[in-house]
């Protein structure tokens, strides 16, 4: 393995740092910024990507370019640009072109990791989990729902439940088959958008 997940999680608090993030919510337009500052040239909306949500391109003539899914909601959007600017940071000398088909599957567990760190480091979500009473391997779906209404944070639920499951706050595996959403109206009710 040329780097660690552990060096990964570490560059993605340096960029926290370098830019001055300090919250849980990272939204398309801040990672946008994030990347263009960190030299990628082109980020554009793609409609024709059907297998992945995003695809980093680097050529020495064109410099660094990043497409995303057209029609992502925010949560996946800033995911996909952190999950990008990875293999920006880390993987352009070693592939020309890829998505998530000709990518290794090191690189791409490596682009998850940094992404989930980026938008919510695991510090701030054993903190978060304390502060809220949450309790290694007694986490309960509601938990992680009221936790990411509380924090606003642009990481998915599906990035939560990985990230509870690798801390030790449920078992792997245990939270498949949760309706996220559902669950999410049951407790504050529909959102305005769905009242009209």
């Amino acid at each position: 393995m040329t780097e660690s997940y552990q060096d990964l999680k570490r560059l993605a608090w340096e960029i926290r740092k370098k830019y001055s993030i300090t919250s849980f919510r990272i939204l398309p337009g801040q990672m946008k910024q994030i990347c263009k500052s960190e030299g990628v040239q082109y980020i554009d909306l793609c409609p024709r990507l059907k297998k992945c949500n995003g695809a980093y391109f680097y050529t020495e003539e064109e410099g660094a370019s990043i497409l995303v899914k057209k029609g992502l909601p925010n949560d996946p959007y800033a995911f996909t640009l952190g999950h990008e600017l990875k293999h920006h940071l880390t993987d352009r000398d070693k592939l020309v072109a890829f998505c998530i088909q000709n990518a290794t599957e090191e690189m791409e567990i490596g682009a998850e990791i940094f992404a989930a760190e980026l938008l919510f480091p695991d510090h701030l979500f054993i903190d978060t989990c304390h502060y809220q009473g949450i309790q290694k391997g007694l986490c309960q779906p509601i938990d992680l729902v009221r936790l990411k209404r509380d924090t606003q944070t642009t990481l998915s639920y599906a990035g939560l439940v990985k990230k509870a499951e690798f801390l030790g706050y449920i078992p792997r595996g245990t939270f498949k088959g949760i309706r996220w959403k559902k669950l999410e109206e049951e407790l504050y009710g529909l959102p305005f958008y769905k009242r009209r």
